[in-house]
């Protein structure tokens, strides 16, 4: 539809076909397998491909560009460290645990 210029200065608003396309509102990554699978395998499988996928902070050079390079080993992009983490993700569950609790007992071994 035409805009509401004045004389030449009139704007002529995109065509839908010229418009981008709004691309995935909720499935995200997981568009690529269309409808197969059900829903909420699809959704387990979102959650885990954007952690995989995503970015970590690396504590060697303080920047996040922590990437998995293959199942288990992600390595920094900046400062070139390797180390071993999860298989999805880079601080699985268990190891987050574990480090907190090894944290609270040092701290009770200080007082």
């Amino acid at each position: 539809s035409w805009g509401r210029g004045h004389g030449a200065r009139a704007t002529v608003s995109p065509t839908p076909a010229l418009t981008m396309a709004k691309r995935t509102k909720k499935v995200g990554i997981t568009g690529k397998f269309g409808t197969r699978y059900g829903a909420m395998l699809r959704k387990r499988i979102r959650k885990i491909e954007v952690a995989q996928h995503s970015k970590y902070f690396c504590e060697h050079c303080g920047k996040t560009s922590v990437k998995r390079v293959a199942a288990g080993i992600w390595e920094c992009k900046t400062c070139g460290k390797k180390s071993a983490g999860g298989a999805y993700v880079y601080h699985t569950a268990s190891s987050i645990a574990l480090r907190s609790s090894i944290r609270r007992l040092r701290e009770s071994a200080e007082k």
